[in-house]
C-alpha cells in the first residue's frame, strides 16, 4: 500500500505542471471563442429582430385574423374613412364660403371707401344753414 502510495504521489507531481498547463490553454480558447462568438451572436440578434420577428408577428396576426369570429377591423375602418372624408368636405365648404364672404366684405368695402372720398370733398351745411368746407385730417 505505501508503495502504491508513493508511485501516487510522484505520478500526481508529474500530471500537476501539465494540468496547470492544460488549465491555462483551455482558459485561453475559452476566451478566444468567447470573442469569436460575440459579434455573431449580436449579428444573430439583430436579424431576428429586424428579419425574423415581423414576419413571424405578420403571419400570427394573419391567423388570428382568419379564426377571429368578431367584425374585422377593415370594416371598422370603413366607417372612419367615411367620417374622415365627410370633415374633408365640410371643410372644403367652409373655406368656399368664408372667401365669398370675404370678397362680399371686400366690395362692400371699396363701395363705403369710394363713397367717403367723394364727400370729403362737398361742402358741408352747418346746423345753424351755413355752408362750410369740410376740412381734411391727416
Amino acid at each position: 500500500m505505501g508503495r502504491m502510495k508513493a508511485q501516487a504521489i510522484r505520478t500526481a507531481d508529474q500530471v500537476r505542471p501539465m494540468a496547470s498547463t492544460a488549465r491555462e490553454v483551455a482558459a485561453h480558447r475559452i476566451e478566444d471563442a468567447r470573442v469569436w462568438a460575440a459579434p455573431r451572436l449580436d449579428r444573430a440578434a439583430h436579424t431576428v429582430e429586424e428579419e425574423i420577428a415581423p414576419k413571424v408577428s405578420a403571419f400570427l396576426a394573419q391567423a388570428a385574423e382568419k379564426i377571429d369570429p368578431a367584425p374585422s377591423v377593415r370594416r371598422r375602418g370603413r366607417w372612419s374613412t367615411i367620417a374622415l372624408l365627410a370633415g374633408f368636405a365640410a371643410c372644403a365648404v367652409g373655406i368656399v364660403l368664408y372667401r365669398n364672404n370675404a370678397r362680399q366684405w371686400a366690395d362692400s368695402m371699396k363701395d363705403t371707401a369710394a363713397d367717403a372720398s367723394r364727400w370729403s370733398g362737398d361742402r358741408v351745411e352747418d346746423a345753424s344753414g351755413t355752408e362750410e368746407t369740410s376740412r381734411r385730417m391727416y
